[in-house]
């Protein structure tokens, strides 16, 4: 991983993205009532082809007979892991509240399996990147629509999804501790996210945040 390219590219992941694009669109064709998923999700309901899901502070059009999901404010096309999360979250909805408890990703089902992934996926850029002055994370999370969270050091809370929010959470460390982080998540997430997707859009959130960091 590195701080230029995103993880997860090459031909090997996309064809894999592709394939798991394909299966969603599937998913989404065999759903019957898009008024009630849209209930499940906290999607807005346009039409019997067209909803909007808000996702990472900015709404999407889904187009649900052709499988195309648009960024409204410019008409382009999300990228292929988005579109394939926005998928998995509008199909996979149950509806759960928001529960305000946290939890960790080694709670979720087959974490403590995937967790060193995970770190190195998620944990690691977090820390890297924000841990001696977090207080860029706390300014770069703005974009994102990002709150103030009462954990560690600086945290923020970004609702990732309607129904879906993710704190990231820093200690700034000293010259005897190194600065550490983690990732939290409302106890509801797995009734609208598999772990897998949990690991994908945490990657995504802490690479845009990156990515929003002034250069020197």
């Amino acid at each position: 991983m590195t701080h230029d390219h995103s993880p997860s590219s090459g031909g090997c992941w996309e064809r894999g993205f592709d394939l798991s694009y394909r299966l969603a669109c599937e998913q989404l064709a065999r759903i019957s009532d898009i008024r009630q998923q849209c209930r499940k999700s906290g999607a807005q309901y346009i039409g019997p082809n067209e909803i909007v899901i808000n996702y990472l502070n900015q709404p999407y059009h889904v187009m649900i007979h052709d499988c195309k999901i648009l960024l409204e404010d410019s008409g382009t096309e999300a990228p292929l892991r988005d579109k394939i999360l926005i998928l998995h979250y509008f199909t996979g909805a149950k509806g759960t509240p928001i529960t305000g408890k946290s939890i960790a990703y080694k709670q979720l089902q087959g974490g403590v399996s995937y967790f060193s992934a995970f770190s190195q996926r998620a944990i690691g850029p977090l820390v890297k990147n924000f841990g001696r002055d977090p207080e860029l994370l706390r300014k770069a999370a703005v974009k994102l629509g990002g709150r103030e969270a009462d954990y560690g050091d600086v945290s923020v809370t970004i609702n990732a999804f309607d129904r879906v929010p993710i704190t990231l959470v820093l200690w700034k460390g000293d010259e005897e501790v190194a600065p550490n982080g983690n990732i939290l998540f409302d106890a509801n997430i797995s009734d609208y996210l598999s772990t897998e997707d949990v690991t994908v859009l945490s990657e995504i959130i802490i690479w845009k945040l990156v990515r929003s960091i002034p250069s020197a």
